[in-house]
């Protein structure tokens, strides 16, 4: 119940779509997918430009395409692209609140925990587990079978598997390191005065 399909939408044999998912125009949702309630696909990228007075919006004419047995959790959004096309890869799975920004392309098995962010322009590998809260900046890639630990920032490429943790992302036994550091800050501060 209550959910809008838009324009030139097309959506795979055996799709669920639970209440109030809002599919706008062009946007492809593959076979066997399932996209949670709340969840809004298709609407406009976050993009503007600078007039010398305003913020002139930039049209955002692409579209969203889930390839086969996708699941995207509760109000999550994954925007349109600016041009061309925002790209899910087979059996990806996406937990509630996540924002998958305009031109993302995420790779296939990857999971994505909530209140996670991709900003537009990134992309995600395949088999890629992506922590709570966890973040990537515009434009960065990420490479196949990397963990982003919760809450870690992905600032810069990362080009080799592995473990990543923090803000920026490191590896995670420096970023552990440099953490438990952290921890004994007063007490070098007050050693150096």
């Amino acid at each position: 119940p209550f959910c809008y399909v838009g324009e030139n939408c097309s959506i795979g044999e055996k799709a669920t779509l639970y209440p109030h998912v809002v599919l706008y125009r062009n946007v492809e949702i593959g076979k066997r997918c399932i996209v949670h309630a709340g969840c809004v696909l298709g609407a406009d990228g976050f993009g503007y430009s600078w007039s010398g007075e305003e913020r002139v919006k930039v049209p955002q004419v692409g579209s969203v395409s889930l390839a086969d047995g996708v699941e995207i959790g509760a109000n999550s959004a994954v925007d349109r692209a600016t041009a061309g096309q925002t790209t899910i890869g087979e059996g990806t799975k996406i937990d509630n609140l996540v924002q998958i920004g305009h031109n993302v392309k995420i790779g296939e098995h990857t999971v994505i925990a909530g209140l996670s962010g991709l900003s537009g322009s990134s992309e995600l590998g395949s088999r890629v587990t992506m922590g709570g809260q966890a973040a990537l900046s515009h434009h960065v890639k990420v490479a196949d079978d990397v963990v982003l630990g919760g809450r870690t920032g992905v600032t810069q490429d990362i080009t080799e598997p592995g473990e990543y943790f923090g803000l920026p992302a490191r590896p995670i036994n420096e970023a552990i390191r440099s953490m438990s550091l952290v921890t004994k800050l007063p007490a070098l501060v007050k050693q150096i005065r």
